[in-house]
C-alpha cells in the first residue's frame, strides 16, 4: 500500500480507495449518494479533500453496524465541511445513535438466547410453538416473530420470561394438547 505524504492535502479516487479499502465503484456509489463529495480538475478528474478518508471510514464502520445509508448520510450531513471533524464532532455524532445500538444489541441477544427455540411466529407448527404461544395469542400484538423483535424505545425483556409463563400456564392446565 502506498503511504501518503502528509502534505497531501487531496486525493485521487484511486488514493482514497488504496487507503480506505473502498473500491473505486463504491466511492463513486458514496458520491452520488451525497455521503462524499468532490472537486473536479481541468482535465475532469475527481479529487477528494484528505478528511474525506475519515468520512469513508465512518460509512464503512457504521454500515457493519447495521446502520442505513440514509442515517449516515443524516449524520454525515451534521459535520463541518472544510475541516476535518474533531473527537467533540464524532462524539456529538455517534451519541445520537445510541440508544438505536442499544436496540439493535438487545435484538441480536435476544435472537442469540432464542435461536433454536420457538421464535414466536404463530406458524404453530413446531410442538413448542403450542406452548410457548398458546391459540396464537402473539399474533394479537402485531405479524413477525413477536419474541425476537424489540420494539422502538422497550427494553429487552428477560430472554426466557415469555417462556417461562407460557411453560407455567401449560403446567396449571390452561393449555390443551391441541391448542
Amino acid at each position: 500500500m502506498t503511504r501518503l505524504e502528509h502534505r497531501v492535502h487531496e486525493l485521487t479516487v484511486g488514493q482514497l480507495a488504496e487507503r480506505s479499502g473502498v473500491s473505486v465503484s463504491a466511492l463513486h456509489f458514496y458520491e452520488s449518494k451525497g455521503l462524499i463529495s468532490s472537486r473536479r480538475t481541468a482535465g475532469n478528474q475527481r479529487r477528494f479533500s484528505r478528511d474525506t478518508l475519515r468520512r469513508v471510514s465512518f460509512i464503512r464502520v457504521s454500515q457493519r453496524v447495521g446502520i442505513p445509508l440514509s442515517e449516515i448520510k443524516k449524520a454525515l450531513a451534521t459535520l463541518p465541511e472544510g475541516r476535518t471533524p474533531t473527537v467533540e464532532d464524532w462524539a456529538r455524532l455517534s451519541e445520537t445513535w445510541r440508544a438505536d445500538l442499544d436496540e439493535r444489541i438487545a435484538q441480536l441477544e435476544r435472537l442469540r438466547d432464542d435461536l433454536t427455540d420457538c421464535i414466536g411466529c404463530g406458524c404453530l407448527s413446531i410442538n413448542k410453538c403450542a406452548l410457548a404461544n398458546p391459540y396464537d395469542r402473539l399474533g394479537d400484538e402485531g405479524p413477525g416473530p413477536r419474541r425476537l423483535l424489540v420494539r422502538h424505545g422497550e427494553r429487552s425483556r428477560r430472554p426466557h420470561a415469555a417462556r417461562e409463563d407460557a411453560a407455567a400456564s401449560a403446567a396449571a392446565g390452561s393449555c390443551s394438547t391441541d391448542c
